[in-house]
């Protein structure tokens, strides 16, 4: 008799509301989701419906109102801060709209870092190894500030998947650049999606990027609705 293998992230009656003086804002209202591992999952949803607030939940960096979360298996209301931060860096990517670099660091040190605090010693190896993947050979040590946005946000992404996370949360990754750099992004991160084998969760404005995953999720009004997947249209990269 087998198992069946547990989803890799799962909600249960999530909400999520904030009081602003006299005033109760309702971001998420008993939200349900079960993604198994390795699927791709598009949120959609008008600005401010709370898509963001989302990915926060997921990583453990915002504690829901009500209701569990549960990420690899893992209820994250039964761990602290120092043990979310612990899964955070042995389990979970993020990818931000803003990249999020560290302005003191060179592309290869922001990349390593992550391993560098897990104690790999093989962290600038990794590091080096996938910039060169992701076409940043000639830029190792250079800062974000002499880096342009497309190559900052590969910077970023390669940090977010350079300890080889089970999740990847990507908030807007696209949303900073111009069309031909996102196409190249988007290509990027589901190449490395797919040899990560990870659960990508993508917060997305971009219609190709949601058509191309395998499910599309829409937020609004707090409540998260399960939409057709969008007809992916054939595409080539930019030259």
């Amino acid at each position: 008799m087998t198992t069946a293998t547990p989803p890799t992230i799962s909600l249960h009656q999530l909400s999520l509301h904030y009081t602003l003086g006299a005033s109760r804002i309702e971001v998420l209202r008993d939200v349900d989701l079960q993604i198994p591992a390795g699927q791709r999952v598009a949120v959609a949803g008008p600005s401010g419906s709370g898509k963001s607030s989302l990915l926060l939940l997921l990583a453990g960096l915002e504690r829901p109102s009500s209701g569990r979360v549960q990420v690899d298996g893992v209820d994250l209301a039964s761990l602290d801060r120092d043990a979310l931060a612990d899964l955070r860096r042995d389990a979970i990517g993020i990818v931000f709209q803003s990249f999020h670099l560290l302005p003191s660091l060179t592309a290869l040190d922001n990349v390593a870092l992550p391993l560098q605090i897990a104690g790999d010693p093989q962290a600038f190896d990794h590091a080096r190894e996938l910039l060169q993947r992701v076409g940043l050979a000639p830029r190792l040590t250079h800062y974000p500030s002499q880096l342009s946005g497309g190559e900052q946000q590969r910077v970023a992404i390669a940090r977010a998947l350079v300890h080889r996370p089970r999740v990847l949360l990507a908030d807007e990754p696209t949303g900073n650049l111009d069309d031909h750099t996102a196409a190249l992004i988007r290509e990027l991160l589901f190449e490395l999606h797919r040899d990560s084998g990870s659960t990508l969760v993508l917060v997305t404005h971009d219609l190709e990027f949601a058509a191309r995953c395998d499910r599309v999720l829409h937020l609004h009004d707090g409540r998260l609705h399960e939409r057709p997947r969008p007809v992916a249209q054939p595409h080539a990269l930019p030259a």
